[in-house]
């Protein structure tokens, strides 16, 4: 699929994008934002529309602040990635109109931007996945993982210089990090060949560099990534440098990094726990995430190599992340986000009663105020207490002013609970509300048209 510019759209369509600029200058970004959606549905490789669209959605995020949770874990965002990631390999398309769906609730949805970028690199969209991993940089700049992300979209969209910087950033950070060397290798060797046009040209490559000193320089550049033998190098210096000095982080930082590398995640994990016992350690919330992420990451890894036939280390990780989340809890009794998740595995785990508490606690959190009512009607659904299910259905739904997917969500399920308590007439009237909207929703259209084939 090829990205285009809005001047090679149709007169029409670009017409259309002109009614999105203008709406965004003028401040009316609920318009703006449905042209731009309008223009992606036809074109979803037109950038600047992309681009448009999400300027306008922050933008609007900001303007109705209290009306707005951040998607990422939420009812709806957290759906729409899942089946988008689900649908990945096989319907990159599907996986791309997913992922807006998920910003289209919350544009600082981490989850969605990494999608929307693993959908547009399958679809071709380089600088469609380039620009989200940029953003997903930008929410999380301390984040490597995504810095990498964006070094290869760099690379895949042929702007090797920008990956160049990008390795550049993420050596200063760590001198021994083997993938910011690999990317730093092949980045390196690319953009010379960009700025000396040897694609284009005869010979050999030593003919087309300036002199002699550039081609030593170049094969040097070609020697930086770390082998596997030399990360193990590494990691037995960066260990003893940490026996020698043990109250050094820097030396444990590295021996981390080096086990990590080697998918060494039991033994990362023993000197998270060495640099957690050191006083500095122990204040740095960095090295608590990891001690977590690593324990988890362990099991996935057995996990996703078909280790797991009877499915004992799913339900093992599982009461590892509730664990870990009741923890986090338990030393942050204030952090609304962190007891919304917890609620999240709660109700996942069928302990409806305990997740209700939880909800109950983090709708005093106004980023995730939304999931927290969504998933406090969840838990009285589930439990069958379907008007007390209602009253926290309305409450979330008179607090989004959009008809964006979670309110749709809310809605159906708002409308699912009066059929369940016999109130035909009020669940039809919900059920409208989404059909006028979007008629493709779930089975709306079919409980629509019953509705009437009834009435008839």
């Amino acid at each position: 699929m090829p990205e285009v510019t809005v001047q090679q759209l149709d007169a029409r369509v670009q017409k259309l994008v002109e009614s999105a600029r203008t709406s965004m200058e003028r401040g009316n970004f609920e318009y703006a934002i449905e042209m731009a959606q309008s223009v992606l549905g036809r074109e979803p490789g037109c950038l600047a529309v992309r681009k448009l669209l999400r300027a306008a959605q922050v933008q609007h995020m900001k303007s109705k602040n209290r009306f707005f949770a951040k998607a990422l874990g939420g009812v709806a965002g957290a759906g729409a990635v899942m089946s988008g990631s689900s649908a990945l390999k096989k319907e990159p398309m599907k996986a791309l109109d997913a992922a807006e769906k998920a910003l289209a609730s919350d544009p600082t949805n981490i989850s969605a931007h990494k999608l929307l970028a693993q959908a547009a690199a399958a679809l071709g969209l380089h600088e469609t996945a380039v620009f989200a991993w940029e953003t997903a940089r930008d929410l999380q700049p301390d984040s490597r993982e995504h810095r990498l992300a964006l070094g290869d979209a760099y690379v895949a969209a042929g702007r090797h210089g920008d990956a160049v910087k990008i390795a550049d950033e993420l050596l200063k950070r760590n001198s021994v990090d083997p993938e910011a060397q690999s990317l730093l290798k092949h980045a390196s060797v690319a953009h010379s060949i960009d700025r000396g046009n040897w694609q284009s040209a005869s010979g050999s490559y030593r003919d087309k560099l300036k002199d002699e000193a550039q081609a030593v320089s170049l094969e040097q550049a070609s020697k930086v990534v770390a082998s596997g033998d030399m990360t193990r190098r590494l990691l037995a210096e960066a260990e003893a440098r940490a026996v020698r000095e043990p109250g050094n982080l820097n030396h444990i930082r590295d021996a981390i990094g080096a086990h990590r590398e080697l998918g060494n995640h039991a033994a990362a994990l023993e000197w998270v726990r060495k640099a957690r016992a050191i006083p500095a350690g122990a204040a740095d919330p960095a090295l608590e995430r990891l001690e977590t992420e690593l324990g988890e990451a362990a099991l996935e890894a057995r996990i996703n190599s078909g280790g797991d036939p009877t499915g004992a280390l799913a339900a093992e990780l599982a009461a590892l992340r509730l664990a870990n989340a009741k923890a986090t809890v338990e030393r942050y009794p204030n952090d609304h986000d962190a007891r919304y998740r917890l609620g999240a595995l709660l109700y996942e785990g069928d302990q409806f009663d305990a997740a209700v508490a939880q909800f109950q606690a983090a709708q005093r959190g106004p980023r995730v105020r939304l999931q927290a009512l969504a998933g406090l009607g969840a838990c009285f659904q589930a439990k069958g207490l379907f008007d007390l299910a209602i009253v926290q259905y309305e409450a979330a739904r008179a607090e989004i002013p959009a008809m964006d997917e979670t309110k749709k969500h809310v809605i159906y399920q708002l409308a699912s609970c009066h059929e369940h308590m016999g109130h035909a007439d009020k669940a039809i009237a919900e059920f409208k509300l989404i059909y006028a909207a979007d008629i493709g929703y779930a089975d709306v259209a079919t409980k629509i048209n019953e509705y009437y084939a009834q009435k008839r």
